[in-house]
């Protein structure tokens, strides 16, 4: 654990996306104490002021208001979808990977007619089904998201299925399903927690276009895409109402992939020690 730190603290790139990522956690968790949540619709549309350090929105509210407690909105959809993609995609990718007959290739076929589709499109019909709602984002993210886990893992799994340390197991007699979790998943967890760190950014991108589009969380529900997707109707006049939502979208999803890149390049086993 004190190497994974120093390694961290000596890359500039993980670095900078944990500071984002510090921030928008602070941001989410402070949000009650950081902006009030009243509003006043006489101050529609006012530039930003001291009083409105991003300006007020077509109703009259604080934009720096919504786009504070839209972090906590942002960081519970990325959180519960990648998590359930997670829960799904690894045990499938698992079982996939380890063993070799029909069923192994059944459930990757499933992967891959899953993968084939574009998974904003795919999304954005179960949304269109289900109805706008965070429920329906994190459900349509989450069926969509899991096959990228489930292909990492059973490639993963299939590269170090006949190492010696997997046979040795297997020769003393543990079970399919210890050496899955005993063995295969600890070796392949730094390429899952790359691949998680990624996939947040990912579907927090995903999560705001489907607010812009009207399929995210309903009103009066703080969301950055939906913030976004308001403004349109007032420009150029009222510039600072995208570019707070737009900023905090490109931070956030800057900050995943940084420390993500950056944690792929620690965690690599054929990455040399850092001077």
């Amino acid at each position: 654990m004190s190497r994974l730190v120093t390694r961290l603290a000596r890359d500039p790139v993980a670095l900078l996306g944990l500071v984002l990522l510090a921030l928008l956690v602070l941001v989410a968790l402070s949000a009650p104490l950081l902006a009030p949540a009243e509003f006043d619709i006489k101050q529609r549309l006012m530039p930003p002021s001291s009083g409105a350090p991003f300006g007020t929105d077509r109703m009259g509210s604080d934009i720096f208001t919504n786009v504070v407690f839209g972090a906590r909105v942002t960081l519970l959809i990325a959180s519960v979808t990648v998590t359930m993609g997670v829960l799904i995609g690894v045990p499938i990718g698992l079982v996939a990977g380890y063993y070799r007959n029909w069923i192994s290739d059944a459930l990757m076929r499933i992967a891959d007619i899953a993968l084939a589709v574009p998974q904003i499109v795919l999304a954005i019909a179960i949304t269109q089904t289900l109805g706008p709602s965070i429920e329906s984002v994190v459900l349509a993210l989450s069926l969509t998201y899991w096959p990228f886990w489930t292909r990492l893992v059973y490639a993963e799994t299939r590269s170090i299925r006949n190492e010696v340390f997997i046979e040795s197991a297997v020769a003393l007699g543990a079970s399919p399903w210890r050496v899955m979790v005993l063995h295969i998943l600890p070796a392949i967890a730094s390429s899952i927690v790359v691949r998680t760190s990624i996939g947040v950014g990912a579907t927090i991108l995903a999560a705001a276009t489907l607010g812009f589009l009207g399929l995210g969380a309903p009103p009066p529900t703080p969301e950055w895409g939906r913030m976004i997707a308001e403004s349109r109707d007032y420009l150029p006049e009222a510039w600072w109402y995208p570019l707070a939502p737009g900023m905090a979208i490109f931070l956030t999803v800057l900050g995943f992939y940084l420390f993500g890149d950056g944690l792929r390049d620690i965690l690599d086993p054929r990455a040399g020690p850092s001077l």
